[in-house]
């Protein structure tokens, strides 16, 4: 089959537009796959009540690990499939793509079985209190069987964007969730599974989303995937693992910073007047909650990645500057609407996932406005951090995506506590926040610089 030839719209379409194209659809996606755990949690707590939305924050190290994975995979495939794009490296960027989908696939599998050979000691493991240990492993046992859907999808999308199809990953994604969204009405509210039947919800949402994402792979427009790409080679492997660690790693300190959280807040809260399960209950619908603002970040620096990536390759070194701060300027306005809705409408927000009792509230009103002070700074790391991923500068990114989550705000819950008990835990948040923002804004600095540099050498050569 002849390979397919057209003029490729990232060297030549606007900045703006190209992250407006790119962007959206990421936004749309990273917005849809966080659905899946805001959409169980309202059924739940709807249904269940506080164990039960206990029960999905003790179970989301594992979900966790599953963007971590699809992170490591997706990321790195797509820049390297990029950056070879951009070099005018046809065949050699098909191979990327091949080789990221089958360690999509293995590395699912391998984490369904896992969890399913060793689930209690697991879920004991991220601090499960015995009255929620019930709920969480009904729940776990089941969602566990998507894990290889769920990290196909995810993954496969950022293979997609880079192919020039965002708008495809974003359809993989939105259908998935919202048939998990009617199920999770039918099984919960009328069939009356409580924890099973959110969970069964989700499963059969990820096992259609993937397929959609399946079938795409199959069809890109840029390339033909064929057999011999799906091949392993080490190589290959090795430098798309490389790109993949800066957001991967960022995910498994995060994946850390909530196994030591849950059993943070398990046992500060057993001395306190609030008990063990109501801030375990609480901090998981917050977390889940800044994750949808969180999903605005991401998207943007998921759209940015495929424009920095070829334009990088191209030595277009201009557009990769434009592109970035177009990016950091629209993650600065959302910050900060996010910003005034968590400090204005906790009791608001936190009312959606079912009521409970005063000291509930309370908790989670402060949680709310301590823990996410700093969130009108927090889009520049994620963006950043993916940006030197993107230039082909994986170090760089794995240290700026460990800044925030494993060099300071693992260290302060552990310190902080030890003082100022349950309290400690929400004032780690917004100092950690500040220090990665300061981190961050050093190092891009450095590098743009060093990027003036290039251009100036490129065009006076």
């Amino acid at each position: 089959m002849e390979e397919k030839k057209y003029i490729n719209p990232l060297g030549t379409e606007k900045t703006g537009t190209l992250l407006r194209q790119f962007a959206i659809p990421s936004i749309i996606a990273m917005l849809v796959s966080s659905l899946y755990n805001i959409v169980d949690q309202f059924f739940i707590g709807r249904s269940v009540g506080e164990l039960g939305n206990a029960a999905t924050n003790i179970s989301f190290p594992l979900s966790i690990s599953c963007v971590a994975i699809a992170l490591l995979f997706g990321i790195g495939g797509a820049s390297a499939f990029n950056l070879h794009m951009g070099k005018g490296e046809r065949e050699e960027a098909v191979f990327y793509m091949g080789n990221a989908v089958m360690m999509l696939v293995g590395c699912g599998l391998l984490l369904c079985v896992i969890t399913q050979l060793f689930l209690e000691p697991m879920l004991r493991f991220f601090g499960s209190p015995e009255n929620v240990l019930g709920y969480a492993k009904t729940y776990t046992r089941i969602v566990s069987l998507g894990f290889p859907f769920l990290i196909l999808t995810t993954g496969g999308g950022h293979l997609i964007r880079a192919d020039g199809r965002p708008k495809i990953s974003m359809l993989c994604n939105l259908t998935g969730a919202a048939i998990n969204t009617v199920l999770d009405a039918v099984f919960v509210f009328v069939c009356q599974w409580g924890m099973a039947g959110a969970a069964a919800a989700t499963v059969i949402g990820q096992v259609i989303s993937a397929c959609l994402a399946v079938w795409y792979l199959a069809h890109c427009k840029s390339v033909t995937l064929k057999r011999q790409h799906l091949v392993l080679r080490k190589d290959k492997v090795s430098m798309i693992a490389a790109l993949g660690a800066a957001p991967c790693s960022n995910q498994l300190a995060m994946m850390v910073v909530q196994i030591v959280m849950n059993k943070s807040l398990k046992y500060y809260g057993s001395l306190s007047a609030y008990g063990e399960a109501i801030p375990i209950a609480c901090a998981g619908i917050i977390t889940k909650v800044n994750q949808v603002f969180m999903s605005f970040v991401i998207g943007i620096s998921q759209g940015l990645q495929p424009i920095v990536s070829f334009n990088y390759g191209a030595e277009r070194y201009d557009r990769v500057k434009k592109g970035y701060f177009q990016a950091i300027g629209v993650a600065f306005c959302m910050a900060l609407a996010a910003f005034c809705m968590f400090q204005f409408l906790p009791r608001q927000i936190i009312s959606i996932f079912g009521d409970g009792s005063e000291e509930y509230f309370r908790f989670a009103i402060n949680y709310f406005r301590i823990y996410l002070f700093f969130t009108f700074a927090n889009g520049i790391q994620p963006i950043t951090s993916n940006f030197f991923t993107a230039i082909g500068k994986p170090k760089r990114g794995v240290f700026l995506s460990l800044t925030r989550q494993f060099l300071f705000l693992l260290p302060l819950l552990l310190i902080f506590p030890l003082f100022m008990g349950i309290d400690g835990i929400m004032y780690a948040g917004p100092i950690a926040d500040l220090l990665a923002a300061v981190v961050t804004i050093i190092m891009i600095s450095r590098e743009l610089r060093r990027e003036e540099y290039r251009s100036f050498i490129r065009d006076h050569s």
